[in-house]
């Protein structure tokens, strides 16, 4: 027979299940060395990889069926994407997972899009860590890592959100250390679209044009000497299709204790790397009166 709930009877209550949540941080390339091309077509990358205090967040709620809702103040900038790499990393994992348990996602879009700091990337990789704590799957499964890859090149460095050697066209990580640094990160609001860069560098399948190099065991000094003599090779065509890099070069390089200056990924991020986080402080507080339409954040990276 049915008996109706009390509505003030606490111990009767339905309970909600609390959503998962994991951060998705920004991906930093320390350097970024394009070693080849291969047949495939793809670019075969050797980059040190540093991850940021900063970036957007994302929520899941298991359930039966697979969505999306973006919030945040970047969300404007996602709105017309049918296949946002949140769903897609879903998806590459449920075709290897049978009976994948998904939901709804809800993510807050902090980072700027199109800004050669794995933003979506970041969010791909979250929403696969918040996936296998909801299917009670291990971050070592290897259907992750596959997942990760068929959902992007960056992806699989995402997944793990930890410093590294990503080599290949991402497939190969090799865990570092690194020393941790202050760092200002600025994007000047203009999107760079990867594909351009890579075809303005015009290498044709097969070409080899270097080696890769691992950075020295140390602290500070010795990884800012290897950074200094391994670039973003991708820096110098993404300046001639988005010459306001020049610019925030300038500004960068312009602030008070300031040791390193580089662009992230294929751009239109720069950052700028500091002793400690009280120096990135100050200079991103002179960078953003400065230029108040710009995106610009301090934080750690290491």
């Amino acid at each position: 027979m049915f008996r109706p709930v009390a509505a003030m009877d606490p111990d009767l209550m339905p309970v909600e299940t609390p959503p998962l949540r994991e951060r998705a941080p920004a991906k930093v390339n320390l350097s970024l060395r394009v070693v080849g091309r291969r047949d495939d077509g793809y670019h075969e990358l050797a980059s040190v990889v540093a991850f940021a205090g900063v970036g957007d967040r994302l929520e899941l709620m298991p359930g039966p069926r697979l969505e999306l809702v973006l919030s945040g103040p970047v969300r404007a900038a996602l709105m017309g994407e049918a296949d946002n790499l949140v769903l897609r990393a879903a998806r590459e994992l449920g075709a290897r997972v049978p009976g994948l348990v998904t939901g709804r996602f809800i993510l807050d879009k902090r980072l700027p899009v199109a800004a050669g700091i794995g933003g979506g990337s970041a969010d791909a990789g979250a929403a696969l860590r918040l996936l296998a704590r909801a299917n009670a799957m291990g971050l070592d499964d290897p259907r992750l890592f596959a997942a990760a890859l068929a959902t992007g090149s960056d992806v699989p460095a995402c997944l793990a959100s930890r410093s590294c050697l990503m080599a290949g066209r991402g497939e190969e990580i090799m865990p570092l250390a690194l020393p941790r640094f202050g760092a200002v990160l600025v994007n000047p609001r203009v999107p760079v679209a990867t594909s351009a860069v890579f075809k303005a560098l015009g290498l044709t399948p097969g070409a080899r044009v270097g080696t890769p190099n691992l950075p020295p065991p140390g602290g500070q000094r010795e990884l800012l000497a290897f950074l200094r003599r391994e670039p973003n090779d991708l820096e110098a065509p993404a300046r001639v299709l988005a010459p306001v890099l020049d610019q925030v070069d300038a500004a960068l390089r312009a602030a008070p204790e300031v040791r390193l200056v580089r662009m992230s990924g294929s751009g239109a991020t720069m950052f700028a790397l500091f002793d400690d986080c009280h120096g990135a402080a100050r200079a991103a507080r002179i960078v953003a009166a400065a230029h108040p339409g710009w995106w610009v954040k301090s934080t750690v990276l290491g």
